[in-house]
């Protein structure tokens, strides 16, 4: 009888270890003077990256209490009423300790769910590099104002190493850490800077736990790494030797005219708006060309980005511009624009007879200069 308590008391410690959570609880503590009835906001970030609600709840003696159902674990935002600044914490089921001073949200300290550990775990080390990074520049100052040139040329290299730190730190901390939904956010984050090869963000994605790649902050980097690699492959399209992609559009009339159908010896496809100051600057340079070599061979198609007819119609008038035109009035999501991947404009792509890129965003002497050369 006594082996089968034993037992029993195995079997119920062992599910306990191993069963998730019922719910949520979040338990603050605010230090600092915040009147009873203070209310505070539990919010997400949603579609249109602006805050919203999950629940609210208020302040009671520095003390307040959300609790609820967490789906998979997402980052979540504490907003009190009457205090600046927010706290990030990540809100899934468990016990999660959250405590912090009025006047430093931002520094809260978040504690007791495997998430909010790695959290918290992130950015006290992240943290302390800061910390480092500003005792040097202290010492940098004393060192500089006391003319102490030895002391300084080794703050500097200090500061250099510390530097080269802080550049790998997210990188090596994803890597170390492919269960947290902190890694899913900092890739996102390097997406967004540009600074890292699509590869390479893409290796660290697949690196990823296959938990925190069910979370939304995971599923928006594969979204992204989607968008980049088509981007890089429309690019390729585009390049300087490629052979540019045929298109078609409507013309001011609602007529669909196609590249195809308006070649010349020399090409320019040219990407304006009437609501882009740069281009309408250039456009008189471009007239100047189109009149001086229209007659060799040099042919262009304006494909407009704008959003109303009437203003890229008055646009054309007003600028004289007497080559062909077509637009979709799409803005930036003008099919074409995306076929040759324009995010920014004025830009123009010259072609020769065969279609092919020989030249990109020439403006001013060099488009006259070009188009001299190749037509003489």
């Amino acid at each position: 009888m006594k082996n089968s308590i034993v037992a029993l008391g195995v079997i119920a410690v062992l599910f306990a270890c191993n069963s998730k959570p019922d719910g949520y609880t979040v338990n603050g503590s605010l230090r600092g003077e915040v009147e009873n009835g203070t209310k505070v906001y539990l919010k997400t970030i949603g579609d249109n990256n602006q805050p919203v609600d999950v629940d609210t709840t208020t302040v009671e003696n520095g003390k307040f209490v959300f609790t609820g159902m967490a789906g998979i674990p997402e980052m979540h935002y504490l907003f009190i009423d009457q205090v600046q600044g927010n706290s990030a914490l990540v809100l899934e089921n468990g016990e999660i300790e959250w405590s912090a001073q009025k006047d430093s949200l931002n520094v809260a300290k978040i504690q007791g769910t495997p998430q909010n550990d790695i959290f918290a775990d992130y950015l006290e080390k992240f943290q302390g590099i800061s910390k480092r990074a500003q005792s040097i520049q202290e010492d940098m100052q004393k060192a500089s104002t006391s003319r102490d040139d030895a002391t300084l040329t080794a703050l500097k290299e200090e500061m250099n190493e510390l530097q080269e730190e802080y550049k790998n730190f997210d990188l090596t901390y994803i890597k170390e850490h492919p269960n947290g939904l902190i890694s899913a956010l900092l890739i996102d984050r390097a997406l967004a800077s540009r600074t890292i090869p699509t590869e390479e963000i893409q290796a660290m994605y697949d690196g990823l736990s296959p938990e925190i790649k069910e979370t939304k902050a995971a599923k928006k980097v594969l979204e992204k790494l989607e968008e980049f690699r088509k981007k890089e492959e429309t690019a390729k399209n585009t390049e300087i030797g490629a052979t540019a992609p045929n298109f078609s559009a409507p013309d001011p009339n609602g007529n669909e005219l196609s590249l195809e159908s308006v070649k010349g010896k020399l090409t320019l496809v040219d990407f304006w708006a009437a609501w882009c100051r740069p281009c309408r600057a250039e456009n008189p340079n471009i007239v100047k060309v189109y009149e001086k070599y229209h007659d060799k061979g040099f042919n262009v198609i304006g494909v407009s980005l704008d959003r109303k007819a009437e203003d890229w119609k008055k646009a054309i008038a007003d600028d004289k511009l007497a080559w062909n035109q077509v637009s979709n009035l799409a803005y930036f999501n003008d099919p074409i624009a995306k076929l040759y991947n324009v995010d920014a404009i004025p830009a123009a792509f010259l072609l020769d007879e065969n279609g092919v890129i020989v030249a990109k965003n020439l403006r001013g002497d060099a488009l006259e200069e070009t188009v001299s050369e190749l037509l003489n």
